[in-house]
C-alpha cells in the first residue's frame, strides 16, 4: 500500500486549515496543523512531512524566522516550504526566497493554484528522495567495494613477507653470480610490491580519517639529504645528473618525518623515472622570507604534464600520459597529496624550462622559526 504524502499546515488561524483541508481533500493527503513555532518544531522532531504550507504572518515568530530555522537544520532542509501570504509585493515575496521557502501562494487563495503547486513541491520531493536514495546505495557499495580490496590487500602482506625472506635465505646459499641477481631482482620486486601495499593501506586510513599522525620538530634540508643520497645508485644506473640545493635549515616544520620522507622519496622517484637517460633532476629546498613556511622542489626535464591533466593528477589511478617501459599505477601522486593535505600543507604542480615538470611541497614552519647554529 502506497503511504499518503504528509503535509503541515501552518497557520494561527484554524479557519485557514479548514479552507486548505477543503481545497486538498479529494487529493488523498495526510495533513496536520500547528499554530505557532513551538507546535511547529514539536511536530517536526517526531515527524518528517513532504511538504509545509506556512503562513507568513505568525504572532509569536512568523513566518519568516520559521522557514530560516527549519532551513538551518540539515534533516529538516530537504522538506520543500510553501509559503503562503497575504503581502503580495515583490519585497515579501523575494525575502519568502531568501530564507529557503521553494514556492508562495498568496491570499486570498485560489482552490486550482493550490493544488497545482502543491502536487509541483510534491514531485520535487519525491525526485530528491529517490536521488537521496541512490546516493546512500552507491556509497554503501563504494564502501563495500573500497572494504574487500583492502581486505585483499592486507592479505597479501604475508606472502610478500615469504618472498623476502625467501630471497633473504636464497642469498645464503651458493648461487652462481645469474642466480644472485635474479634473487635480488627478486627482493627488489617484492620491496616495491610491499611499498605499494603499504601505500594503499595508508591512503585508506588517510580518505577514513583514522590515520593518526606521528608530529614531531622536522629538518627538511636534513631529510631531503638523506633522500638523495638513497637514489644516488638508482641515477647512476639510469645516467641522470641528479642536483640538490640544500641550504643550512632556518625553520623546522612540524610533520610526521616517516610519511614526510616517503613523499619525498616519491616525487624524487617519479622524477627519475619520468626523465631521459643523460638528462638531469634536481631538488631544491627553500625558506622563503615572506612566510614562515618550508619549500621544497622537485625539478626533472622529462616530457612535463599537460595543462588538461594537471587538475587530475593528484587523482587516485590518474596516470596522466602512458610511458613504455615506466610501471604506472596512479597512485604514487595521490598518496603525496592525502599526505600533505592531512599536514595542512601545499602541493603543486608547473611546467618545468625549457621542458618537464616541477613539483613543489610546502609545510607550514614552527612558530619559533630560527635554529640554533
Amino acid at each position: 500500500m502506497i503511504k499518503p504524502n504528509s503535509i503541515l499546515i501552518v497557520d494561527d488561524e484554524p479557519d485557514v486549515f479548514d479552507v486548505l483541508e477543503g481545497i486538498l481533500f479529494r487529493e488523498g493527503y495526510q495533513l496536520h496543523y500547528a499554530s505557532n513555532s513551538f507546535e511547529v518544531f514539536n511536530f517536526l522532531a517526531s515527524s518528517l512531512p513532504d511538504l509545509i504550507l506556512l503562513d507568513v504572518m505568525m504572532p509569536d515568530c512568523d513566518g519568516m524566522d520559521i522557514c530560516r530555522q527549519i532551513k538551518q537544520i540539515p534533516e529538516l532542509n530537504p522538506i520543500p516550504i510553501i509559503m503562503i501570504t497575504a503581502l503580495n509585493c515583490k519585497e515579501t515575496l523575494a525575502q519568502c526566497l531568501d530564507v529557503g521557502a521553494e514556492d508562495f501562494i498568496g491570499k486570498p487563495m485560489s482552490a486550482l493554484e493550490v493544488r497545482a503547486r502543491v502536487r509541483s513541491m510534491l514531485r520535487l520531493k519525491k525526485q530528491h528522495d529517490q536521488l537521496e536514495t541512490a546516493r546512500q546505495k552507491l556509497e554503501q557499495l563504494l564502501q563495500l567495494r573500497e572494504d574487500m580490496a583492502y581486505a585483499v590487500i592486507h592479505d597479501l602482506r604475508n606472502p610478500v613477507v615469504a618472498i623476502g625472506l625467501g630471497c633473504e635465505l636464497l642469498s645464503l646459499t651458493n648461487l652462481t653470480e645469474k642466480q644472485a641477481q635474479k634473487v635480488d631482482q627478486i627482493a627488489s620486486s617484492g620491496r616495491q610490491l610491499n611499498n605499494l601495499i603499504n601505500s594503499l593501506l595508508l591512503m585508506a586510513k588517510l580518505e577514513s580519517g583514522k590515520e593518526l599522525l606521528n608530529p614531531q620538530p622536522v629538518n627538511l634540508s636534513v631529510m631531503l639529504q638523506a633522500v638523495v643520497n638513497e637514489f644516488e645508485a638508482q641515477t647512476i644506473k639510469k645516467k641522470i645528473h641528479l642536483t640538490a640545493t640544500i641550504p643550512e635549515a632556518k625553520r623546522l616544520v612540524i610533520a610526521d618525518p616517516d610519511l614526510i620522507k616517503r613523499v619525498l622519496e616519491n616525487l624524487l622517484n617519479n622524477a627519475i623515472k619520468f626523465s631521459p637517460s643523460n638528462s638531469w633532476v634536481s631538488m631544491e629546498v627553500e625558506y622563503p622570507v615572506d612566510t614562515n613556511t618550508v619549500k621544497v622542489h622537485v625539478r626533472d626535464s622529462g616530457r612535463g604534464v599537460k595543462d588538461e591533466i594537471k587538475q587530475h593528477i593528484f587523482e587516485k589511478y590518474e596516470i596522466g600520459q602512458r610511458f613504455e617501459g615506466v610501471n604506472q599505477t596512479g597512485l604514487g601522486l595521490a598518496f603525496c597529496k592525502m599526505v600533505i593535505d592531512a599536514h595542512q600543507g601545499w602541493l603543486s604542480i608547473t611546467d618545468n624550462q625549457p621542458n618537464g615538470a616541477i613539483f613543489t611541497l610546502e609545510l607550514k614552519a614552527k612558530d619559533q622559526p630560527l635554529l640554533n647554529s
